[in-house]
């Protein structure tokens, strides 16, 4: 068992620490604030290759591998959560379902537009009345007449950097009696007639991520569009989720890891009773189960990686590493920040203090891409061979 990085993924990582530091940090509360899209960090984030780590090189990416992503990730959301939310989705789930299901020109066109920083990725798969349950989703793809596309109509929901998006992996059924075997994956160019998008969302966190509802209506979508076979969508959709998992594992670590970083710096610069707050026992034993907390979530997630690129050499699942990682990093990442809230006291819940937005940021990690409660049943199921 090596625990050494390789130098790709320590240079990958300095990288993604000094651009976070250096140009995401300083605007985070701001960007916090109003909620307006940080879309030039993102270009220049793409333009360092963060926004296609794994992508080979040919189109357009770093080349780099999972490790290498997620020690990126951490770096990015430890400075700002909203601004990794925004590369996760173009890395896990839009770049890499085409990578592995797109034909080559799917690739030239549409990952080489994204992984560049010089397009908008997003991912569409729930629905208002279809979240987790994905496999009973209403929206409907039925080819032309003269067989050269489908006529999308579809509602989808919670769609992140769907106000900004250009392109976007959607699914919709194909075949409504099949359930979850007639869910078919396609390609969307947002910029082509019958797409509109709705409102943006309103959030409690991760505020610069912007979200949105989207709607289809009468959208043709050329056949060549379609990622994957007919009926192929599911398992695409159920894939892609896999490595968006370690994407939200890795997020969860980096709120965490900046979270824990402002109390250990509190705890020895505040003073109470004469002396550092950090020399009070229950302050102390705050700060050591935080930090067990934290390494065991950046484990968790570093062998997920690991598991997933073993998996493109033998074939294996990696299902249930994303989610044990997912899991597990999501609620210390919330318990760590909570700790972190009340370890501040007051300031704690103060806006001048950054903890605040941990705080708020680290409640979505246990919810988007399978909230917790899905991923001990995708556990449990697996562990057990029952459904």
């Amino acid at each position: 068992m090596n625990f050494e990085l390789t130098e790709e993924q320590q240079m990958i990582q300095a990288a993604a620490r000094d651009f976070a530091r250096e140009q995401i940090a300083p605007v985070a509360a701001d960007f916090d604030h109003s909620g307006e899209f940080p879309l030039a960090n993102i270009q220049a984030m793409g333009e360092l290759g963060l926004m296609g780590i794994e992508v080979p090189e040919q189109y357009g990416g770093a080349g780099l591998d999972t490790i290498g992503y997620v020690l990126a990730m951490i770096e990015i959301c430890a400075a700002d959560a909203a601004h990794g939310t925004i590369m996760s989705v173009n890395n896990s789930l839009f770049c890499n379902g085409i990578l592995k299901h797109g034909s080559e020109p799917q690739k030239e066109r549409f990952v080489r537009a994204v992984a560049s920083g010089e397009e908008i990725g997003a991912y569409a798969l729930t629905e208002p009345q279809s979240g987790s349950d994905a496999s009973r989703m209403k929206s409907r793809a039925e080819r032309s007449e003269d067989g050269t596309h489908y006529v999308i109509n579809a509602r989808k929901s919670w769609i992140t950097s769907g106000p900004h998006a250009r392109y976007l992996v959607l699914f919709a059924m194909t075949d409504a009696e099949a359930g979850a075997k007639g869910v078919s994956a396609f390609i969307i160019d947002t910029e082509e007639a019958g797409f509109s998008r709705g409102k943006t969302e309103p959030k409690l966190g991760i505020r610069a991520s912007a979200t949105c509802e989207i709607e289809l209506n009468d959208y043709r979508c050329p056949v060549a569009h379609r990622l994957g076979e007919e009926g192929e969508g599911f398992k695409i959709a159920m894939g892609v989720l896999d490595a968006g998992r370690i994407g939200i594992a890795a997020q969860a670590v980096g709120i965490a890891q900046a979270a824990y970083q402002a109390s250990l710096e509190y705890a020895r610069d505040r003073k109470a009773f004469g002396q550092e707050i950090g020399t009070f026992q229950m302050i102390q034993s705050k700060i050591a189960d935080m930090k067990c907390k934290l390494e065991a979530a950046r484990l968790l997630t570093l062998r997920a990686a690991w598991a997933k690129q073993q998996a493109a050499r033998t074939g294996a699942r990696f299902t249930v590493d994303g989610s044990m990682a997912k899991l597990f990093a999501s609620e210390a990442c919330m318990w760590i920040t909570h700790q972190a809230v009340q370890l501040h006291g007051g300031m704690g819940y103060s806006k001048e203090m950054p903890v605040e937005r941990y705080f708020r940021d680290a409640k979505i990690t246990e919810i988007y891409e399978g909230t917790s409660e899905i991923q001990r049943l995708v556990i449990a199921r697996q562990e057990t061979g029952l459904r």
